[in-house]
């Protein structure tokens, strides 16, 4: 292999890599996992999905079409968010559920209020609420939790960890060494993990002990991923292993994950950006051949879960996704690093019978910029009664603002001191260059904003 001499590579499932994780404690399963992703690249696996091996889905089921819930499953049900994200991409160094989103509430204020609304509609389902952390956002988020002393479910853990992967070196594939900071010689192995994490926390054996058969995965940062009666209802009564919801492409959603069809078996798959050879991203991002996104909103059998890990020998083998980055995110002229990362959602081509289901748009409503950030924020979405976040128009503004001076949510914050713009009537708002907002500005329809200049109070921009 190019870049790798003969006597570098090392047996299956030992390597220096590997042998870090041991040296670190990490469970068996974990390292099994990572050797095998480890094996598949240096024997040339780069973990891509060309346009030639997939098709387009057809017509896939839709949510609005299913009945009204009898609530018989909710007493199986559980609830677990993704929280081991940090928001680095915004300059945070907090758990990025922490931050304020809608009405003063954060993302985690939010989630706990969606958990215990529905714990109070639906008398009798205990419903509990989980988080997967990772060692830089427990402290803050069990912290936060202390504020609702309801939540927890008799003794059952409110959370669990996410698990973490050595970083290798592009040129070698060896593990890197960072004497700076070597905390940054580990990466997270991505939202994929959460399966693993699930069995060699023991929190799965312990949910099905005590009779929990029903999953609920989604990001902490999806607001609009609430727990649907209608959709569990369904999922139980079909027996289905594994369900992902997706919703219709729009523009903005070009360069995001989207299900397909593989040719060869059938079988459902999800296809990232970081999978599609330079060739296909034409087709990757045509929205009208690849018609529905993936929420990451996952329904899990977790007897299905345990069943499947346990014909695997505890290795699920999810699509290998590879990211090139530095060791130091930070400094761009640290040593170059791959990072073996899984997408949760490839686990619908991993399970016999998996389904996909269409779910309105409100249903995927992240943050993952500061873009994302103000229109949440802004009137085109609604905090009901039930704390759904609701869009406040059929179709969310496209905003983009520029990173050079709103990346970074400190200047984004100080740029938009007023509070968000009025954007339930914008269809696009684009800023160039250094502006920033007064209090209660309106916009409407499509608008450029270019700086240097201040938006007054009460402005109104219309294009």
């Amino acid at each position: 292999m190019p870049g790798v001499e003969p006597d570098l590579i090392h047996p299956a499932g030992v390597s220096a890599a590997t042998d870090k994780m041991r040296a670190d404690g990490l469970p068996e399963d974990a390292v099994e996992t990572f050797a095998l992703y480890e094996a598949e690249l240096r024997e040339g696996e780069t973990g891509v999905l060309p346009e030639s091996e997939i098709e387009p889905l057809d017509d896939l089921p839709d949510a609005t079409e299913l009945p009204d819930s009898d609530g018989s499953a909710l007493g199986k049900a559980v609830v677990l968010k993704l929280n081991g994200g940090l928001g680095t991409s915004m300059g945070m160094t907090k758990a990025k559920s922490l931050l304020e989103v809608k009405e003063g509430l954060s993302f985690l204020d939010i989630i706990v209020r969606q958990v215990m609304h529905l714990r109070e509609r639906h008398a009798g389902a205990a419903l509990p609420l989980l988080f997967m952390n990772s060692f830089a956002t427990r402290d803050d988020t069990l912290a936060a939790l202390r504020r609702y002393p309801d939540v927890q479910v008799g003794d059952l853990p409110l959370e669990f960890m996410q698990g973490r992967v050595p970083k290798l070196l592009e040129d070698s594939f060896e593990p890197v060494e960072w004497k700076a900071d070597p905390s940054l010689e580990w990466a997270p192995p991505g939202h994929g993990d959460v399966y693993s994490s699930l069995r060699t926390s023991g929190m799965l054996e312990r949910l099905l002990d005590e009779g929990y058969r029903y999953l609920f995965l989604s990001n902490s940062d999806n607001l609009g991923a609430v727990l649907e009666p209608r959709i569990l209802d369904w999922f139980a009564r079909e027996g289905f292993p594994f369900l992902a919801e997706a919703t219709d492409r729009t523009e903005s959603d070009r360069k995001g994950g989207h299900l397909a069809r593989r040719r060869d078996d059938g079988r459902l798959v999800l296809r990232e950006t970081a999978q599609t050879p330079d060739e296909d991203v034409g087709s990757f991002e045509d929205i009208s051949r690849h018609r529905y996104f993936n929420c990451n909103n996952i329904w899990v059998d977790l007897e299905a879960l345990d069943h499947t890990l346990d014909e695997r020998d505890g290795v699920l083998g999810l699509p290998m996704i590879v990211n090139n980055k530095t060791v130091d995110p930070g400094d761009s002229s640290s040593s170059a690093v791959v990072q073996l990362e899984t997408a949760m959602g490839a686990a619908v081509g991993v399970f016999d019978g998996a389904a996909a289901i269409r779910v309105p748009r409100a249903r995927f409503a992240p943050v993952k910029k500061t873009d994302d950030l103000l229109v949440v924020r802004s009137d085109a979405y609604e905090l009901a009664e039930d704390f759904t976040v609701q869009l406040a128009r059929e179709r969310a503004p496209v905003v983009s603002l520029d990173s050079d001076y709103y990346k970074l949510l400190r200047d984004f914050e100080q740029r938009f001191s007023g509070g968000a713009p009025s954007l339930v009537d914008c269809e696009r708002l684009t800023v160039e260059g250094d502006v920033s907002f007064g209090s209660d500005v309106k916009v409407r329809g499509e608008v450029t904003v270019r700086g240097p200049r201040r938006v007054e109070d009460g402005e109104l921009l219309e294009g």
